[in-house]
């Protein structure tokens, strides 16, 4: 069930915004499971129709572990989308999505 909503969730981000581990845990109830979201994002199963790499840590700081192709494939993702990222970290204040 976490990980439906988990997953569902993704799909909500607009192009060019990202989300933290902590918002995604809120949205599921308890702002606690942020280590069980890094988990559920780990093993998601199509990083084409749920973009984990729009998911930063609450530093803005971008995976070291990304699961599709590491930290730099996550970079690239985001900058695609018109996201600035400077030594691995995006600006919360400009690119954080709110929704």
């Amino acid at each position: 069930m976490l990980n439906d909503k988990t997953y569902n969730y993704l799909r909500t981000i607009p192009k060019g915004k990202v989300v933290t581990y902590k918002q995604i845990a809120e949205y599921l109830g308890n702002s606690k499971l942020s280590r069980v979201v890094g988990n559920i994002l780990h093993k998601n199963p199509n990083e084409n129709k749920y973009p984990c790499y729009k998911v930063v840590n609450s530093k803005g700081c971008l995976s070291k572990k990304f699961a599709f192709g590491g930290i730099e494939k996550q970079k690239e993702k985001l900058e695609v989308e018109g996201i600035e990222v400077i030594k691995y970290t995006v600006d919360l204040n400009k690119y954080q999505y709110k929704g």
